[in-house]
């Protein structure tokens, strides 16, 4: 039999395949489906992406209560925001976790826990005591899970216990920071608070660099620089063999501190040897080649001990310092960067080694030791590769 062609009133009922009535918009994924691929796409690069699915999947949870089934959706806006660098917002959302959450009591796979507090600590618009009120919140909910999971029998309930303890231990260092910036130590006060936080995260995080850096700089503070060396030197013993991508090596900026707490005591060969790791896995760095440059102007001046201005050993020193600080104002120029004491500080070594080296042979020397330089980041990339293999 033919078929029989739809009545015009059946054609009208119909637009683009949609009987009348219906959605033109595609229904969306639920909302677990658009966390999961949120936090796919942060975890791959992509925060743009993260951001537009997170919030779909929070406009579904979303409820005028501010229930806890939004948590998940909060907290991983919270992350994305920092990531793309929204700080309002981000602060925005992990309070509003906090008030469907305020005693971390929720497990972490629903979206509570601890994480809300230590975000809040670092976007504190306030600082001081703020700060250390949310990093105190932190880690009381971290020393609640430690207690819950160290009672719990085997190896994943063990792990989860170490993860805890570091981020006990960075919370307790957070708190040492900002009672010696934010809080000045001329409150005595605010040193005893300092050195029972320092305490507890050594007693917590023995063998963690960020822990053993944070007491130096304590030290330091405290004008204690032999203990300060101590604590630096165990720090950069636990990495600095370790391979870039190895998760026990300090983030970037941590290993920037750190040079400058390395230079603070005297350490530049150590200083040195931090900067130019840094220097060859971000050549795109600004401050490590400013610091990398300075450091060896510091190195070079000590060797010389009030001797003649230039010897044959401090003479690599200088060009090397020379090198860093030419590279570090070009890309000054080029990033637009927008530290001018920095710049202005670069220039100030620049004619100092300017003086240091007037008269002295350096071309063919200067491209002899950028070879070498070269050859060394050259031989190491072959052994990385062969290592690969």
């Amino acid at each position: 039999m033919a078929k029989t062609k739809p009545s015009s009133k059946g054609r009208k009922g119909r637009r683009n395949g949609k009987a009348a009535g219906e959605s033109s918009e595609r229904p969306q994924p639920p909302a677990q489906e658009l966390l999961e691929h949120a936090t796919a796409s942060l975890q791959t690069g992509d925060p743009t992406a993260a951001l537009k699915s997170a919030m779909k999947a929070y406009k579904q949870l979303q409820t005028p209560e501010q229930s806890s089934a939004a948590l998940p959706a909060l907290t991983l806006l919270g992350e994305i925001c920092v990531e793309l660098g929204l700080v309002d917002e981000a602060r925005e959302y992990f309070t509003l976790a906090t008030e469907a959450d305020p005693d971390g009591s929720i497990p972490e796979s629903q979206g509570g826990g601890a994480e809300k507090f230590l975000w809040l600590a670092q976007l504190s618009e306030e600082g001081g005591m703020e700060s250390i009120g949310w990093f105190e919140k932190g880690a009381e909910v971290l020393r609640r899970q430690i207690a819950e999971l160290s009672g719990l029998p085997g190896e994943e309930a063990g792990a989860a216990a170490h993860e805890k303890r570091h981020k006990l231990a960075s919370a307790l260092c957070g708190i040492a920071e900002v009672f010696m910036t934010d809080l000045s130590f001329d409150d005595a006060e605010a040193e005893q608070q300092c050195e029972r936080a320092v305490s507890e995260a050594l007693l917590i995080g023995p063998d963690r660099p960020e822990v053993l850096q944070t007491v130096a700089s304590v030290r330091i503070s405290q004008t204690k620089k032999p203990e300060a060396r101590e604590y630096l030197s165990k720090s950069i013993d636990i990495w600095k063999d370790l391979r870039p991508e190895d998760p026990d090596v300090p983030e970037f900026p941590a290993r920037i501190s750190l040079a400058r707490l390395l230079m603070e005591v005297d350490m530049f060969e150590e200083a040195s040897e931090v900067l130019d790791r840094l220097v060859a896995e971000d050549d795109s760095s600004v401050e490590a080649w400013y610091l990398c440059g300075w450091c060896y102007k510091l190195f070079a001046d000590r060797e010389l001990q009030g001797s003649a201005p230039v010897s044959e050993g401090t003479l690599p020193l200088l060009r090397r310092s020379k090198k860093c600080l030419v590279e570090c104002l070009r890309l000054f120029n080029f990033v637009d960067y927008e530290d001018d004491r920095l710049k202005e500080h670069a220039e100030e070594i620049l004619q100092e080694l300017g003086t240091a080296l007037a008269g002295q042979p350096d071309a063919d020397e200067d491209e002899d030791e950028d070879e070498d330089w070269e050859d060394d980041e050259s031989a190491g990339d072959d052994e990385t590769m062969e290592d690969d293999d």
